[in-house]
Parts: structure tokens; sequence; C-alpha cells
């Protein structure tokens, strides 16, 4: 097989996945067997005996993720010239389509490197414990961007994946991974044997598919919606979001959000949400009481009795000191502050919460590995950024009303976080509360994979969701992933239903990203294996 035949089949799995992946309807079962073409290349690259061998290996499966990154996430360059060619759009492009890429092609090199050293069954098991290892760092680190995470692609067919209350995403991508391995060494048995032991690999392979289909079905349609019922509104004032941080008045942006509110609000409505930064002022926390805004809301809910309302909001905290690491100083009036994306609570008292968002976009919310870089912080300052960025909150924490209910509020972005929504539901919180812009993005897929993701934080924690998103797509989910209710795009408007508060503790609740955890201790053991069969116990022939 030649150069471009490999390059051809590298560009058919990308396809392939780019195929599968949301929001295109139906064809999420093709992710199953999408990189058996990748493997096919791969194979035919290492038993050929050429010089840079790996080279090659790294180059074929760096076209597939490269191009496959690329189709699905191409609506984040709409979102990178929000920022008029400043220093934070370089690391902003680089994360979303070259780092994610570059990992998940690392992954397959050391497959191929693990494989020269190793059984065919331990090189797999590399394949899978390297792959969703990196997936992981994807989450974990300081350049996350855990978007294209194999196990989000059965959120274009949630009722395949209603099994991840026992696994989150990382066991869809566990199967995902499983499935094309099995695929690809079955294609190769119907290929090259005969008999019915052709048959065996291929019979394995239907039950792997088959079997967490059928489980996921059943609890889909035997699953009931479970908790007591409350009523919420969401509402989506479509306010475009390159002029509502700067040319639109904050009291008038609140008229709307009330307008649309009172239009469909009952006596009995339990919480209003509004949408991420949908009071842009930056109100000072700690002297919330006596903003006008604040009045403004609170004469609002007092129509409400039993009301509470959650809205984004910019904030500010002012210190004397250097208290966090994103704290920012204003040497003319010496101090320091953090500036926060918040989600605040609201209710017909003196009581007020704030939650701050803390899973930030590296490079345009937050300059990734922030202690490292912090002696360029001056530098940075006179570029018009800042080595910080905004400021976050180490914990999870949940929004508690007066009578007892329990919020999760999720901010934009951490909506991909499945263990960080996790602890929210074990600390108590009831419902899912995302708040949202989607209009950076414009009409693209953007909006809508963000939507569709959210289904998979309500499956894992059997936590109905109301998403209010500013421009975009607002929503109800229920417990099984169904959304029950939608807004279209670029539509002012408001949403209401009675959504069920629940207090069942899932086992992913539980446990977290237990897979991730284990396969990534694994992903050490068996990477550590290539240098010590190549330098110190060589093998006495190699193993493709």
């Amino acid at each position: 097989m030649n150069n471009k035949q490999t390059y051809l089949l590298a560009l058919l799995s990308a396809f392939l996945l780019w195929l599968a992946w949301p929001p295109i309807p139906f064809t999420t079962p093709l992710l199953l067997i999408a990189l058996v073409p990748l493997f096919i290349a791969l194979e035919s690259i290492s038993l050929q005996n050429i010089k840079k061998q790996g080279k090659r290996i790294f180059l074929t499966a760096g076209l597939t993720f490269l191009i496959w990154n690329t189709a699905s996430v191409y609506w984040v360059y709409n979102a990178i010239k929000a920022y008029n060619g400043t220093l934070v759009a370089i690391p902003v492009s680089l994360i979303p389509y070259g780092l994610g890429a570059l990992l998940m092609t690392f992954a397959f090199w050391l497959f191929y490197r693990l494989a020269k050293y190793s059984s065919k069954k331990i090189a797999y098991l590399g394949l899978v414990s390297f792959y969703i290892a990196l997936e992981y760092l994807q989450q974990s680190w300081d350049l996350a961007f855990p978007w294209m995470t194999l196990g989000n692609g059965l959120a274009g067919m949630h009722q395949l994946a209603q099994w991840y209350d026992y696994t989150g995403i990382y066991g869809g991508s566990l199967w995902i991974l499983v499935s094309n391995i099995l695929a690809f060494e079955a294609y190769k048995k119907l290929k090259t044997q005969s008999g019915y032991l052709k048959f065996r690999t291929l019979g394995i392979w239907i039950l792997v598919v088959i079997i967490p289909i059928g489980i996921s079905l059943t609890k889909y349609f035997t699953a009931e919606e479970k908790g007591t019922p409350s009523n919420v509104v969401v509402v989506q004032p479509n306010i475009d979001p390159y002029q509502k941080l700067e040319n639109i008045p904050t009291a008038e942006q609140i008229q709307i959000l009330t307008h649309l509110s009172d239009s469909i609000g009952q006596s009995n409505t339990e919480y209003f949400i509004w949408p991420e930064t949908a009071i842009p002022n930056y109100a000072d926390e700690d002297q919330i009481r006596s903003n006008p805004d604040f009045a403004t809301l609170q004469n609002f809910l007092s129509k409400y009795k039993n009301g509470t309302l959650i809205t984004g909001i910019e904030t500010i905290k002012t210190y004397p000191d250097k208290r966090t690491i994103s704290a920012k100083f204003v040497p003319e009036r010496g101090f320091y502050y953090d500036n926060f994306n918040s989600a605040m609570q609201v209710e017909n008292s003196a009581n007020v919460q704030f939650y701050h968002k803390s899973k930030l976009v590296p490079g345009a919310e937050k300059m990734p590995f922030p202690k490292v870089f912090s002696f360029m912080d001056g530098v940075f300052s006179q570029l018009g950024g800042s080595v910080s960025g905004w400021g976050w909150q180490e914990k999870p924490s949940v929004l508690y009303a007066q009578s007892g209910i329990g919020a999760a509020p999720v901010v934009c972005y951490e909506s991909l976080w499945g263990d960080w929504i996790g602890q929210q539901v074990k600390d108590g919180a009831q419902f899912i509360a995302i708040i949202t812009n989607d209009g950076w993005w414009g009409n693209t897929s953007g909006k809508d994979q963000h939507e569709m993701y959210a289904k998979l934080r309500a499956i894992e924690t059997h936590r109905d969701v109301a998403r209010s998103a500013n421009t975009g797509i607002s929503c109800f989910i229920n417990q099984r992933g169904d959304v029950t209710q939608r807004t279209k795009w670029w539509t002012r408007t408001a949403l209401k239903a009675d959504i069920n508060l629940n207090d069942e503790i899932t086992f992913y609740v539980k446990s977290g990203d237990v897979i991730a955890k284990l396969l990534s201790a694994l992903a050490v053991i068996l990477a550590l294996i290539i240098p010590y069969r190549k330098w110190i116990k060589k093998p006495q022939h190699a193993t493709v």
C-alpha cells in the first residue's frame, strides 16, 4: 500500500468520525467503526520495511485527527475573531485545532511503539489506555479543551448512552475504542482466514456492540422521572454578544429580562434562570446590596412569593493584598482585585450567593499555567491582557434557596465537565442550571453541540437541566436526556416547565471519572515498557 492509499484511508476515518459527530442526526453508530480505515493504513505502514516508519505512522494518524477536529470545531474561529487579533487569539486557536489532534495522534504513535516490544493484546490495551489518558489530560490541565472526547459523540443519540450514569463519558470512549479494535480484527480475520473460525472475532464484536445498546435502550424505555416538581422559567434575551457588553445599557438589558420573565411567570414559579453575563456591570460583590441593579432584581422578584433568580453577572472582589494568583493590582488606588464571570442567586431576602466560573477557556479567559508565567504579568498588561485573566474558584459549590432547594450553577464551558457537576450533585444539587452565551459562534454547529452535551450531564446525574442561553439554544432536559422544550436560534423568548428535583445519587456521581483515572495509571505503566524493552531488556525479535 503506497503513501497515497494510506492517506486516503486516514481521510476516510476523518470523514466517518465527522459524519458521526453531533449535531448530524442518526449517524452516531458510525463511531463504532470509524477508526477501522486508519487501523488498516497504520498496519500497512508498520509491515513495510521503510525508513522513518514512525514518522509515517505519526503523519498518517495526525491527518485523521487534524481533519476531524478542525471539521467538527470549525466554528471556534468565529469566537477567535472576537479578540480582534489580540495576543490571546493565538493560544485560543492552537488548542482546539492543533493540540487536541496532537494528543490523539500521540496515543496512536505510542501504540505503534508499544507494538514493537509487546504482544498484540498488550499493544491494544496500551492504545485504549493512552488514548483515554490523553483525553483525561485534555480535561484536567490548564490547556483543557475536552470538547472532542470520544464519549461526547454519543450525545448525538443519547438513547445509546443511558449507562453513563455508571461510567460517564469515558465509558463511551472505552466502548468506541474497543469496538473499533474488534471491528478491525474481524475485518482481518474475514479477509485472511477460512472456515467458521474467521467469524469468531466478528461475533465478539457484534456482542460488544449489541449488549451496551440493549442495556441502554432498556434503561431508556423503563426510566421514570424522580423527584418533586418545581416550576422554572428560563429566559433567552437574544442580545447581540458583541454589543451587550459595551453598547447596550445594563438597565435596558434588565428590562428585557424582567419583561420576558413576567410574560410567563406564575404565582408558583420557584426559579427564574437568566443567561451568562445577563447583567454586565462588574458589580462589587461586597457592596451588591447597595447596587441599584440589585434593587431592580428584588423589586422584580417581589411579585413571586417563592421566587429565586439565578443570573449571570460580571463581578469583582477587592483585596488589600494579593490573595489569589488571578488578582490584579491597581497602583493608583493601592489594592488588588479579581473579576469573575459569575452566577448570582437573588431571593426575596437579603441573602445573596455567588458562584464563580471555574473552568475557564484557556487563552481567552485564563492564561494557562499562570504560576509559571506570573513573571510576565507586566508584559501582558501592556498588551491589553494579563497572565491571570478572570478569577475562579477552586472547588464546585451549590446555590441553596430559602426553601432548601439546591441548584448546580454551571457557566457555559463548564457543562463539559461531568465530574465537576457530579460533585455539585453530591453536595446537594437537585437540578442543573446551565447559563451560557453561545452567540459568539454564530449560527453554527457549535451551539448545537454545546446544547447536546448537556444531555449527557442529565443522564450521568439523573438531574433535570434548565438551560438559559443569551443567544443560542435555551431548553429543558429531563433525567434521561430528552429535550422536552427548546427555543429557536436568535429568538427573544422565554420557556417555563415543571422540572423534577431529584435527590438520588448515581454510581457515576459517587465514583466520578474512575475509568479515566485507572486507565491513566495503566497508561504510564505500559508506556514504560517501551524504553525498558528498547534499552534495558531488548527483545529477540520485534512484534508488530
